[in-house]
């Protein structure tokens, strides 16, 4: 574990560095644009517009976070010959690729926890206090959260057997078809025959972002069922159980000469 720990920090020092703090700055400039702009609206609306681009600002750019630099964690040590050093030391591949995926997710952690902030901040701005129901806001991003686990887990597994380009066509494509998952499944139980049998696989098989997404529901103040957060937890850690496991299974069997 010592191992996996060390490998974790050093992916986390470096991905701040590359990206983190310039994405960042880029959503500190739009949210606060953003927050300027709709506090000039004046029809009681502003928490709704303020929740539902905060919430969806910090989603897409954890995602490009995600994707883009999940991708190269394995091509770009295996580039600079970096891997080969690693692996040449007392660590396991199992331990790189682990050690790997927690110092993306804690990356991506940090990253959604700093632009929290600016949401509650802009929220503040336009509202002038804060009420229970934002406390909802903290769910929201929490499932946001979960959805950065399975797209590291994802972006891991494509990248240990494919080339940066396809790995991130590959995740990218996850993202957007799980995030109609629902709709999927609505097809799948219109269809029939081979068309039923392939779209139910299909809807199964593929993440299901749609059920991580609450943004709406939060913006409109509703409440969170707790079996709900339950189920979406529990479906979150175990979806990216199991692509790291493939991840791990695909890297130990890969030819590395």
């Amino acid at each position: 574990m010592n191992r996996v720990a060390h490998i974790a920090a050093n992916t986390f020092r470096e991905a701040v560095r590359d990206r983190v703090l310039y994405n960042l700055v880029a959503f500190a400039l739009l949210l606060s644009g953003a927050a300027i702009l709709v506090g000039q609206i004046s029809i009681d609306i502003e928490r709704l517009v303020v929740v539902n681009l905060g919430l969806t600002a910090v989603s897409l750019f954890g995602v490009v976070i995600a994707i883009f630099i999940g991708i190269g964690l394995v091509s770009k040590e295996m580039e600079k010959r970096t891997l080969y050093t690693v692996l040449s030391r007392p660590v396991r591949r199992w331990e790189f690729i682990v050690g790997k995926f927690f110092g993306l997710t804690g990356t991506l952690v940090v990253n959604t926890f700093c632009m929290a902030i600016g949401v509650f901040a802009a929220l503040l701005y336009v509202s002038h206090k804060f009420q229970s129901s934002d406390a909802w806001i903290l769910v929201a991003l929490f499932f946001i959260v979960l959805q950065f686990l399975i797209l590291c887990s994802l972006a891991l597994l494509f990248s240990s057997f494919s080339s940066p380009l396809l790995s991130a066509v590959f995740a990218f494509s996850l993202f957007i078809i799980g995030s109609f998952a629902e709709d999927l499944r609505g097809f799948a139980g219109m269809s029939h025959g081979l068309t039923r049998w392939l779209a139910t696989g299909a809807a199964y098989l593929v993440p299901n972002f749609s059920a991580l997404n609450v943004i709406g529901q939060v913006a409109h103040e509703q409440a969170i069922s707790g079996h709900l957060i339950a189920y979406n937890t529990a479906y979150a850690l175990a979806y990216s159980a199991m692509a790291i496991s493939g991840a791990v299974l695909i890297f130990e069997r890969r030819n590395l000469k």
